[in-house]
């Protein structure tokens, strides 16, 4: 998961939005398309693992509020 210290989610999603911009554009050639779509696919990962262990998180503090 993205556990590096300087990971942030917003920049993640930002440089996801450059990527696809950079593949729209047509201004790649075929195999770094790939190879960029590849580094999105990656980071889509990356923000998928971090919402999912914070969804967990708010779930469980929810549960904790209610049992108080």
């Amino acid at each position: 998961m993205a556990k590096k210290n300087n990971w942030k989610y917003e920049e993640t999603v930002d440089r996801i939005e450059e990527i696809l911009a950079q593949i729209e554009g047509g201004d790649l050639e075929l195999a770094e398309v790939f190879s960029q779509f590849e580094i999105a696919i990656a980071s889509l990962q990356q923000c998928e693992n971090f919402l999912a262990e914070h969804r967990e998180r708010v779930e469980l503090l929810l549960e904790n509020l209610g049992n108080s």
